[in-house]
């Protein structure tokens, strides 16, 4: 018992040296309450420790503060693994939230090259968000393989749109370049896939409608049901050789009905040039129909609540409404007259009108030179690229004026023209 009233209890041996030691084992209460011990208790106590003693484990004191400082070591050592553990955990987790996905490419690729395309990417991103980004958006980009490429493309073709497959892969290829060329990835896993395997070969169309397929389509568009601004943009696309898309973006500005010209800008045009139509007398006549229509708008071909152009598959879509064949049914918010515009040579495009423009006038004498540069192509020599700087507007504006004569006499139902044969 100690001066302040405190029961304790001892254990009394022999040490290895001989020498006697008195350990303190515990203190006493009768209930035996946290941190002390009953009489029993400090008897089952004493009793170990002597037979520790008897084993031959003499020094007690020593042995037990090995085994204290062993349990203390054990569990530092624990906890020092259980931190490691954690560090690393947690080290992990922060790469792996620093991985970049096919998500953070594709918006990179957006905001650093989709953005300068002419529509600032919004066709790309619509593609993107429907086809690609359900597939691999949560991708890391350094687990991208070649068979989660063909995932995509496969999805396409099981739905038959061959093409759509072709340009989505087209559209993956330069997203991955430009991440390689970033260092976001370090390679393009469509790499060792070729574009030919993508739904097969293309196939290069060459519809051109022949002389006589224009004056039946001269007589079947009235009775089409198209909208009459509709029926100008064929005779306007087939005189000018334009596209259907700058057609569709043209705006009253840039056409002066007067001197008989149309500017289409570069923003507006296919390979970033801006290209001006001298306009036929009959071009001009199809504008100025267009110009009763549309009025005081802006555009040309103004959307229903006139705040920008109609959108360019607007055209395309009655055009092709009316060009179904008899095997296939009426499907809703479609034409009436699925075949008002069907001709003996097959279906047709806007494209379609493009070319068969373009292959008339050099039937009608015009050189592929200067019909070239009426469809405002780049001159893929170079050294001509270079070197010959004459720009054919005379050439050009001739051969606009041939070619309106002459889809003026096959439109002409009192005046069929003479025969041209392409």
């Amino acid at each position: 018992i100690t001066p302040s009233g405190e029961r304790l209890f001892y254990f009394r041996y022999t040490n290895s040296r001989g020498e006697r030691v008195t350990l303190p084992i515990g203190t006493y209460s009768r209930d035996g309450s946290e941190g002390t011990m009953t009489l029993a208790e400090a008897g089952q106590r004493a009793k170990e420790l002597a037979g520790l003693h008897k084993s031959g484990i003499k020094d007690i004191k020593e042995h037990l503060e090995a085994e204290d400082a062993a349990r203390i070591a054990a569990r530092d050592a624990e906890l020092a693994r259980a931190a490691t553990e954690k560090a690393a955990l947690e080290e992990a987790s922060a790469r792996l939230a620093a991985r970049k996905t096919v998500q953070d490419l594709f918006a990179h690729w957006a905001k650093i090259d989709l953005i300068n395309r002419k529509d600032g990417g919004d066709e790309v991103r619509r593609m993107f968000k429907k086809d690609v980004l359900p597939f691999l958006g949560e991708l890391p980009l350094d687990e991208v393989k070649k068979g989660h490429i063909t995932e995509v493309t496969d999805t396409l073709l099981a739905r038959g749109v061959n093409r759509m497959a072709k340009m989505i892969f087209s559209l993956m290829r330069q997203m991955f370049r430009f991440g390689v060329d970033r260092d976001m990835i370090d390679h393009d896993p469509t790499a060792s896939i070729r574009k030919a395997k993508i739904g097969g070969k293309d196939t290069e169309r060459d519809r051109v409608l022949n002389e006589d397929e224009i004056r039946t389509l001269a007589k079947l568009a009235p009775e089409a049901g198209l909208l009459p601004s509709t029926e100008a943009a064929i005779w306007i696309a087939l005189s000018t050789c334009c596209r259907i898309g700058e057609l569709m973006n043209a705006r009253w500005k840039n056409i002066d009905l007067k001197t008989g010209t149309w500017l289409i800008p570069a923003e507006d045009s296919k390979n970033g040039k801006a290209h001006t139509v001298m306009l036929s007398k009959f071009a001009t006549a199809q504008f100025e129909l267009v110009k009763s229509l549309s009025g005081d708008c802006e555009w040309c071909y103004p959307n229903t609540k006139k705040t920008g152009p109609v959108c360019s598959k607007t055209v395309t879509k009655q055009l092709g409404d009316r060009q179904r064949t008899s095997d296939r049914g009426i499907m809703s918010n479609r034409s009436g007259k699925a075949q008002a515009l069907l001709l003996p040579g097959g279906k047709w495009t806007p494209h379609d009108l493009r070319r068969t423009g373009a292959t008339l006038m050099t039937a009608l004498g015009i050189l592929p030179e200067v019909a070239e540069r009426c469809l405002n192509h780049t001159e893929e020599n170079k050294v001509k690229r270079t070197y010959q700087r004459h720009n054919y507007s005379k050439e050009m504006a001739h051969a606009w004026e041939v070619l309106g004569k002459k889809i003026s006499e096959l439109k002409d139902k009192e005046n069929q023209g003479q025969p041209c044969h392409f």
